[in-house]
């Protein structure tokens, strides 16, 4: 099941399905996720630079920050925190999800559609924690026929949580989705996710700044689906390149009232660059300051972001 750590000669060691104090991971080794690691309230995941998680393949395979506990991720641009599958394929496993206390449309205490989770509450400036240089691979696992996991899933995580160098490559369903919450996020990349590589819901009101998007894979949903109530998100230096099937695919996707605000968009090779899928109101669409009059608007034409120097995504 977990050849890779075999063939490299590499020691190992099982990840607790349950974090109530404070545990700190060691990089020298590989870490073995088997099934569920659960991060409880109080407790307290510290992973340092250069560690690699490894998945078992298979559904209920995820690791949870519950409402009170807190991740610390520090991996760095040479040696980043790398979390993916033993078997190395897109929905092999569940990713990452952190559950807070922040504002969301659901109200508070709602329940999540993994595992039961709660989360949600009246505090958006609640912390989950920080996330610094995390690759994750392979992540998207099926739940059941309605649902599925994402690489990085943030339940109503509060802007006290710090976010930033996060690539998601690979995976069968969303690369990061927001439920409510006000977290930000900065430096994202977003390589061949089959569904919505940034997809928000419940109100979430945070920002993302660089984010680099490329669906390159046999198929792709959207670059950015927005959904439900508008609570204004912000998004500051988006690059979306479609590959996968250039001249085809929506770029933008506003569902109900959703919509954000955008500076700085560069969209490439996609056949639709704005919809607007329940007919919301395009006005909650601005983009450089100026709300759009029509989909076709000029203004997906701004200066890609760069990422030459961003190492840790080859990781």
């Amino acid at each position: 099941m977990f050849a890779w750590a075999t063939e490299n000669n590499s020691d190992t060691s099982v990840l607790p399905s349950t974090i109530t104090g404070t545990t700190e991971l060691n990089a020298s080794l590989v870490y073995l996720l088997q099934g569920t690691t659960l991060v409880k309230s109080g407790g307290k995941l510290i992973i340092p630079a250069g560690t690699i998680i490894i998945s078992e393949t298979g559904t209920d395979k995820y690791i949870a920050v519950e409402q009170g506990g807190k991740i610390e991720i520090n991996g760095t641009n040479e040696n980043p925190v790398v979390m993916k599958s033993a078997g190395g394929n897109p929905g092999d496993w569940g990713g990452l999800l952190l559950c807070g206390e922040g504002i969301t449309t659901e109200g508070v205490d709602a329940i999540a559609e993994v595992g039961g989770l709660v989360y949600g509450g009246t505090n958006n400036n609640d912390s989950s924690g920080s996330i610094e240089f995390l690759v994750i691979r392979g992540a998207g696992a099926q739940i059941n026929s309605e649902s599925q996991y994402n690489g990085l899933t943030l339940y109503a995580v509060g802007s006290g949580t710090s976010i930033s160098n996060v690539a998601v490559i690979d995976g069968a369903d969303d690369g990061i989705e927001f439920f409510g919450g006000a977290v930000s996020a900065t430096n994202l990349y977003f390589e061949n996710n089959e569904d919505d590589s940034v997809d928000w819901t419940e109100g979430w009101s945070g920002t993302i700044t660089n984010t680099y998007i490329l669906n390159n894979g046999p198929s792709f949903s959207t670059a950015l689906e927005g959904d439900g109530d508008n609570n204004n998100p912000s998004f500051v230096n988006l690059t979306a390149i479609n590959t996968s099937n250039p001249g085809s695919g929506i770029a933008l996707q506003f569902k109900k009232q959703s919509g954000g605000t955008f500076t700085n968009v560069l969209l490439t090779d996609y056949g639709t660059n704005v919809d607007m899928k329940d007919n919301g109101p395009l006005a909650n669409v601005i983009v450089n300051g100026v709300p759009l009059v029509t989909p076709n608007d000029n203004v997906f034409n701004g200066t890609a972001v760069d990422i030459s120097g961003w190492d840790w995504i080859n990781n």
